[in-house]
């Protein structure tokens, strides 16, 4: 399934400029390591090196924060079109709706 990712502007220039992506996965991780794949300075931002996100990356998927759910083995099912990574200093977010 594809999955349309948004890029930040702050993250754009990691990502070779681009600001949306359609990327393939049928888990958050998956979705990821598809970005990683296409941009892996990426994942040096985003990755904390042990395959795990960095502290202050928050994913969602439908409003719920993986940390609770199954992290990155999370499902991406049907109906998660858009991932939405906004940028702070200190905070990542990255949305599934």
């Amino acid at each position: 399934m594809a999955v349309r990712v948004k890029i930040p502007t702050q993250l754009r220039a990691a990502a070779g400029g681009d600001a949306e992506l359609e990327l393939e996965g049928g888990t958050v991780g998956d979705v990821l390591d598809a970005l990683y794949e296409r941009h892996a300075e990426l994942r040096e931002r985003l990755s904390d090196g042990d395959g795990g996100l960095r502290r202050f990356v928050n994913v969602y998927v439908d409003g719920e924060d993986i940390r609770f759910t199954d992290g990155l083995e999370t499902p991406v099912a049907d109906g998660h079109e858009d991932i939405r990574i906004p940028w702070k200093p200190r905070m990542c977010k990255i949305y599934l709706a």
